[in-house]
């Protein structure tokens, strides 16, 4: 069977995850899932990433955008990606670790060592 080419755009994805040791999995939408659901949660230094993937000229659908909408007013970020912009999971966990280190710095002057 051929990969499809959301498929594909998973797995680079997947591999930009882990080679980057960030916590993901992909939730399951059928039972008691919930349907619209991105396709890839996250969790890295504390922060929800959820990422909806498609190819080509796919869109996200009405609860998809529910979702992501809900996700984004609870703090959370939520995106879209697809093969043309693979490489924004990079730039946002590069955000995200900004963000950490910024929370995590001794602004005191006292050590200069991240504070626990």
């Amino acid at each position: 069977m051929a990969m499809t080419p959301e498929k594909r755009v998973k797995e680079k994805i997947v591999r930009i995850l882990k080679k980057r040791e960030v916590y993901y999995f992909f939730p399951a939408t059928h039972g008691f899932g919930r349907s619209g659901v991105p396709d890839i949660i996250i969790c890295h230094r504390g922060h929800f990433l959820a990422i909806e993937v498609k190819a080509g000229k796919n869109i996200t659908t009405q609860l998809q955008e529910r979702e992501i909408r809900l996700i984004r007013e609870s703090g959370g970020t939520a995106v879209v990606v697809n093969e043309t912009n693979v490489d924004a999971v990079n730039a946002l966990l590069d955000a995200i670790e900004v963000k950490y280190a910024q929370r995590h710095v001794n602004t005191d002057g006292a050590n200069g060592q991240p504070s626990p």
